[in-house]
């Protein structure tokens, strides 16, 4: 029948508009979730750096570029609420306009005697359910689209597991890792890190300093993920770090965070993880050096079980259990991004002590906003904006760098008066 071919007719209109959206809402989607990450990043950013924005009185000018991230995710937003309602509307006028004509159609044959009563009754009741499963399979569509584009980050990171990244193995017991004019964006409108210049050498404590945002974990990120994309070299003994594979790479490179994780089991299994050879002695010799020793011993020592997120343990003793596993490992170079954000001064103090020691035998670079603890550095590298605006000892930078002697004297002034004692200039 004329109304049931009609019907036929207009059902692959919708499919079609699907993918003709489809093309539309990839980039409007990509667009998106770039504008809602750059958003989140910078708002982790102000909240972690809070203490130092509020303290430099930097606070209103973050404040105003997290509004500027804000109104560019704003806009991304309602290009996609337009492109889904505008969509949601095309498909719309598809069904119900579809099941009007083959309605009209079947009117049609009914007053020409062509069909019956039944046969106009049915083809009536057909039309209004007709379009219904395509119509849902467009709606189902917009979630796709979204979890697609949410994913992609995710993707990029599992795609880049399984290309040949290079075969060279980080061996012997020395490394030197050069940055030679790096460049660096998450996308093309947020350039991160701009003709990045950096040395670290074993037997040397190198420094990255900055307020938050500047790029200083950012550059961590580049050392050690295999997946991130940047213009410029980064080499390594000499060769270019893609040349070497993934695995030797995070085998030889440790990275402590100031989150670093804590597993649930027992003190030796968390320890053990720095490498399966370790004995008893080994272990407890680390416990000393971060002053944990004593604290374990009043319990079952290595046997002691730690809880889940290490729960019965407080965030100074977690993050010195972390750095006691690292020590433990025998990596070329270690990175240390605000390791000791949660521990006391003196503490602090004992574990910046051990740091310069390990600074002897391999390579440190150190990520922190604390200054004072930095003042032994071999390098200090200030960064600004992504750019490094000065570098060289504390002595130098002190004398030649405005900005950093002035982060250094309040940073100093709030440490004297959070010892209760009088600061004088």
């Amino acid at each position: 029948m004329n109304s049931a071919l009609t019907l036929l007719i207009c059902l692959p209109l919708i499919p079609l508009s699907i993918i003709l959206i489809q093309k539309i809402a990839k980039k409007l989607l990509g667009s998106y979730w770039t504008s809602y990450m750059s958003l989140a990043d910078i708002f982790l950013e102000n909240l972690e750096g809070l203490n130092e924005l509020k303290s430099y009185g930097a606070d209103s000018y973050r404040q105003d570029l997290m509004d500027d991230f804000a109104e560019k995710f704003r806009k991304a937003t309602m290009r996609v609420l337009v492109m889904q309602l505008n969509s949601t509307s095309v498909m719309d006028i598809i069904a119900y306009g579809g099941a009007a004509a083959g309605i009209g159609v079947a009117l049609m044959e009914f007053s020409q005697r062509d069909i019956n009563i039944f046969g106009l009754v049915f083809i009536s009741l057909l039309a209004a359910e007709f379009f219904l499963p395509l119509r849902l399979l467009g709606s189902y569509f917009h979630i796709a689209m979204n979890g697609i584009a949410a994913s992609n980050k995710l993707m990029v990171l599992i795609d880049s597991l399984d290309r040949d990244l290079g075969s060279e193995n980080l061996n012997g017991g020395k490394i030197q890792m050069n940055f030679e004019e790096v460049d660096f964006s998450y996308d093309d409108q947020r350039q991160i890190l701009e003709g990045i210049n950096i040395e670290i050498k074993s037997g040397e404590m190198v420094s990255l300093v900055g307020l938050s945002g500047s790029g200083k974990s950012t550059i961590a990120k580049l050392i050690k993920d295999p997946g991130l994309t940047y213009k410029g070299k980064i080499l390594i003994n000499g060769l270019e770090k893609k040349s070497y594979d993934p695995k030797t790479i995070h085998k030889k490179i440790i990275k402590v965070d100031f989150d670093g994780r804590v597993f649930k089991g027992s003190l030796r299994d968390n320890l053990k993880i720095a490498g399966r050879a370790l004995t008893d002695k080994q272990m407890l010799d680390a416990l000393k050096k971060v002053n944990l020793y004593e604290f374990f011993k009043d319990q079952k020592g290595l046997d002691t079980e730690i809880l889940e997120n290490a729960s019965n343990l407080s965030g100074g003793q977690r993050q010195r259990l972390v750095l006691a596993r690292a020590f433990l490992f025998d990596g070329l170079l270690y990175i240390f991004d605000e390791a000791t954000s949660n521990i006391d001064g003196p503490n602090e103090a004992q574990i910046m002590g051990i740091i310069e020691k390990l600074a002897k035998e391999k390579a440190v670079l150190i990520i922190s906003h604390k200054l004072i603890n930095l003042v032994n550095s071999d390098r200090i590298y200030f960064l600004e904006d992504g750019k490094i605006q000065n570098s060289g000892n504390h002595a130098y930078l002190y004398e030649s760098c405005e900005a950093y002697k002035n982060i250094f004297n309040k940073q100093e002034e709030l440490c004297s008066y959070a010892k209760g004692v009088g600061y004088e200039k």
